[in-house]
């Protein structure tokens, strides 16, 4: 028998039929480890499917990766589901597939934890940026679907509680691929034209699937960025979303939401009544010890006669008088006997009280006192101070006398 000759492309085009008429391989489901993850520009994902002894190669085309809720990761466990055939181009088989879910936990659950913790990375969930409630808003915004059962109980918890504030619904689909688009255009719709003093988003009850659009990651950061103060009301108490981390306040249901954001007429009265009574009564005892005080200087001597409180202050005025000016006479008297008594030691002390008595000054032409004979000399004219006069003489001897000291 002949043996009949393939060219490669024959060969791999064999093998590719075989492999695409196997009913098993034609819709298999696949446990394994991703690896070697890539994203080309095409949108297409390339990945490697392992586990502890082989591996595959896979492909997920980029209309089948838009289904995709969570972002596949080097060393995530996955169950793939698609085909298995052979790329006649190089002889290879690989694994086109259709659907990616984790193993173990759902899509969604995956798709979650994923996105809070980026979210959370990038401080989203920061305490410090969010933003305080106010006690007594004007208006509130409503953000959410304008037919479900949680608007009607907002809109009655609300009148109830506080009609003074004024209630705005912006209405928007919270369920669907078109649900986020619609919340995010909201929130920047009510802060542009600061329609609010607090806005409140969410939606009743439901499955996960249900309330997926309050974890996509536009609504979170439409939420982040939102001026006004957000509540988050999604679902019931156990229910938690993306949403109830980023906003500034979340509720355990949109009528919770309500009760939050709206202070209790009732209370506010009847904290009103007890202000007004303690008012009452401090005005009250306020008036009670004016009137004692005023009853008081009613009494007092200066109000029943005024008279006698401005005689009393002119004694006092004339005593002090008298008091100062007996003070400045004793110490002018205490003056002037210092002023004589200083006076009369000058006087002692005064060099013609000298000349009086007899004696003489004798001075030399420059006007210095002659105190010695030798200060002066035979033929020097000199000036002679007397009691009632001077005397200009010539010196014609000089006589000096020893004398024992």
């Amino acid at each position: 028998m002949e043996q009949r000759i393939l060219t490669v492309t024959q060969l791999n085009t064999y093998i590719k039929g075989k492999f695409d008429t196997d009913g098993l391989l034609s819709q298999v489901c696949v446990a394994g480890e991703i690896s070697n993850y890539k994203v080309y520009p095409s949108g297409h994902h390339y990945f490697t499917l392992k586990d502890a002894d082989s591996a595959v190669r896979c492909v997920m085309f980029r209309g089948n990766a838009f289904s995709l809720r969570f972002r596949p990761e080097n060393g995530m466990a996955v169950l793939a589901v698609g085909r298995v055939t052979v790329f006649p181009r190089d002889g290879a088989y690989q694994l086109y597939c259709t659907r990616l879910t984790p193993d173990g936990a759902g899509d969604l659950h995956v798709a979650f934890e994923q996105l809070k913790r980026k979210l959370e990375a990038e401080g989203l969930f920061d305490p410090a940026h969010k933003r305080p409630i106010p006690a007594y808003p004007h208006r509130i915004a409503l953000i959410t679907s304008a037919a479900g059962a949680a608007i009607h109980d907002m809109l009655r918890i609300l009148g109830r509680r506080y009609p003074l504030s004024k209630v705005l619904v912006l209405p928007v689909r919270v369920q669907g691929e078109e649900a986020p688009p619609e919340i995010c255009a909201a929130i920047a719709y009510a802060n542009r034209y600061r329609l609010a003093d607090v806005i409140i988003t969410g939606r009743g009850g439901g499955s996960m699937e249900d309330l997926w659009a309050f974890n996509d990651e536009r609504v979170a950061r439409a939420i982040y960025a939102s001026e006004i103060p957000v509540v988050s009301a999604v679902g019931h108490e156990p229910d938690v979303t993306i949403s109830d981390y980023v906003a500034d306040l979340r509720a355990a249901t949109p009528s919770n939401a309500a009760e939050l954001v709206a202070p209790d007429q009732l209370k506010l009265r009847l904290h009103l009544s007890q202000m007004k009574d303690r008012l009452a009564m401090a005005m009250t005892r306020k008036l009670r010890q004016e009137r004692q005080h005023l009853d008081t200087l009613a009494k007092s001597r200066v109000l029943q006669t005024p008279t006698g409180y401005f005689q009393e202050r002119r004694l006092r005025l004339d005593y002090a008088s008298q008091q100062m000016t007996a003070q400045f006479q004793s110490l002018l008297a205490r003056k002037k006997q210092d002023f004589v008594r200083r006076a009369a030691a000058l006087d002692a002390m005064s060099p013609l009280k000298v000349l009086g008595r007899g004696y003489s000054m004798v001075f030399d032409p420059e006007g210095g006192i002659v105190r010695r004979a030798s200060d002066t000399a035979p033929g020097e004219k000199v000036r002679i101070q007397t009691a009632d006069g001077r005397i200009l003489a010539a010196v014609e001897e000089i006589q000096e006398e020893n004398r024992d000291e």
